[in-house]
């Protein structure tokens, strides 16, 4: 099954340019560990917002929330989508990614087939 995965990051929050995310080591390691991540892969419709799952790591706790939740000193910043066998494989993928553990979200939402 098909995720994108919404990477929201803090306003005023850094904004790496493609070199720049090309060049850090924890989003190149991470990008190692999915299977079939292609991060310029986009352009597919999305299910409803109420389909989705936000997940948030604060003080190394996973946390998850029903549906889209972005706050207002958040915006999205980028997209993945990944092909994963379910939700929990998907959510899973999103609490390592360095969006969610550098004080942003993941909004992990499924794809239409």
């Amino acid at each position: 099954m098909k995720y994108v995965l919404f990477l929201c990051t803090p306003v005023g929050g850094e904004e790496p340019g493609p070199d720049a995310i090309a060049d850090d080591a924890r989003l190149t390691a991470y990008a190692d560990q999915v299977p079939g991540l292609d991060p310029g892969r986009g352009g597919t419709r999305l299910r409803p917002s109420t389909d989705a799952t936000t997940v948030r790591v604060e003080s190394g706790e996973v946390l998850l929330s029903d549906g889209p939740f972005a706050q207002a000193d958040e915006y999205i910043a980028g997209i993945d989508v990944v092909e994963v066998a379910d939700l929990d494989e998907a959510l899973a993928l999103a609490s390592r990614h360095p969006a969610a553990l550098d004080g942003g979200s993941v909004e992990v939402r499924p794809v239409w087939e």
